[in-house]
């Protein structure tokens, strides 16, 4: 389904704005080593920043602020998921990358998708403590 565009959005073909971009993988990383330290503030930044890119991106924006409020781990990982989801659908509906070295990975045990810059595979939904840990796919 496509996202409309807006003059705000980046021209397909582009990277996500590295606005969105960076402070999304630093909660991933976070995720992925049960640290949720660093999630909010970095949850506030991608909601101003997708605020700028106007009604398209009001999914990410809605995302962004609910993960902000999470307080546990557990509330982090679900509304990192449906932030994600958010993200990848915007990606993929403006022909939009993640930027160098950024993949899209899917959790077929959750149903989410999330990004990660490198490998190895590194789940955030379930942490380095989980025997889950590497669980997924690149797609």
């Amino acid at each position: 389904m496509p996202v409309p565009a807006t003059d705000k959005t980046p021209a397909s073909g582009s990277a996500l704005p590295a606005s969105i971009m960076d402070p999304y993988l630093t909660i991933e990383e976070a995720l992925v080593k049960d640290d949720i330290a660093p999630v909010r503030q970095n949850a506030g930044n991608i909601a101003t920043a997708a605020t700028a890119l106007g009604a398209p991106a009001m999914r990410i924006d809605t995302a962004a602020a609910q993960l902000a409020s999470a307080d546990t781990l557990e509330t982090a990982r679900e509304k990192f998921g449906i932030l994600s989801d958010a993200i990848v659908t915007y990606m993929d509906g403006n022909k939009l990358n993640g930027g160098d070295g950024v993949k899209v990975a899917y959790c077929p045990m959750m149903k989410k998708p999330w990004m990660q810059k490198g490998e190895p595979l590194a789940n955030p939904y379930y942490g380095a403590a989980s025997d889950m840990a590497t669980c997924g796919n690149f797609r």
